[in-house]
C-alpha cells in the first residue's frame, strides 16, 4: 500500500432484481485492493433509493430523502477516483445510475472515472459509451482504456471470478493503472488550485 492511498469508489449502478452488477463489481475490488495504490469504497446505488422526482432548484428535499443525498454525498466527496459498473439497458446504462449523478454534482468534479461494463453480445459498450459524454458535462474525466464482459453471465465462474482470468486482470490493471495516474495529478491540482466550473 502506498503512503497517500487513492480512495476509490466502485459504483454498482444498477438496482434491479437479479442484478449481476456485485458480481462484476466484488471481483474488481479485489483486483483494486491488490494493485496497491488504492484503498476502496464499495457503493451499491441499490443502498440509496433517491427518487427520480427532484426538488425545484433552491429547494431542500424532504427529510428522508435529505438524509439520503447526505450520506451518498459525503462519500462520493471522500473519493478521489470512481470506477463504475454498469450493464446495457436498451443500449445505454439504466436510469438508477442516471438519477444518481444528476443528484449530485461537485462531487464528481476534476475527479477521474473508470468505467466496467457487461451484457450480451455487446458487452455493455454502449452504456459505457454514453456515460463519457454525462461524466464529462458534470467535469469529471473518463479515462482511456474500460473493461467490458461480453456474454458477462457465462464468463463469470460460480465463485464469481472470471473464466478467462488472465486477460481481465491485465484489463483490470491497465484500466487502475490509469485512474492512479489521473487520480494523483487531479488530487494535487485540486490542493494547489481549487477547480472551478
Amino acid at each position: 500500500m502506498t503512503e497517500n492511498p487513492i480512495k476509490l469508489a466502485v459504483i454498482i449502478g444498477s438496482v434491479r432484481g437479479g442484478r449481476f452488477g456485485p458480481t462484476v463489481a466484488n471481483w474488481f475490488v479485489e483486483q483494486a485492493k491488490k494493485h496497491g495504490d488504492f484503498t476502496v469504497d464499495l457503493i451499491d446505488l441499490a443502498e440509496f433509493p433517491l427518487p427520480v422526482q427532484m426538488p425545484a432548484f433552491g429547494e431542500d428535499p424532504d427529510p428522508e430523502t435529505n438524509a439520503i443525498q447526505e450520506r451518498l454525498s459525503a462519500r462520493l466527496h471522500e473519493a478521489d477516483a470512481f470506477a463504475v459498473v454498469t450493464p446495457e439497458y436498451n443500449h445505454t446504462f439504466p436510469s438508477s445510475l442516471k438519477n444518481a449523478i444528476d443528484w449530485f454534482f461537485d462531487e464528481w468534479m476534476a475527479k477521474p472515472v473508470g468505467l466496467i461494463s457487461y451484457g450480451g453480445m455487446g458487452g455493455g459498450l454502449r452504456a459505457s459509451e454514453h456515460l463519457r459524454q454525462v461524466f464529462a458535462e458534470v467535469h469529471a474525466t473518463t479515462v482511456r482504456d474500460m473493461l467490458s464482459f461480453h456474454n458477462a453471465w457465462s464468463d463469470f465462474e460460480q465463485e464469481g471470478r472470471p473464466a478467462s482470468p488472465a486477460g481481465s486482470e491485465d484489463a483490470a490493471g491497465n484500466l487502475l493503472n490509469q485512474l492512479a495516474w489521473w487520480a494523483e495529478g487531479l488530487r494535487e491540482a485540486r490542493d494547489k488550485r481549487p477547480y472551478k466550473r
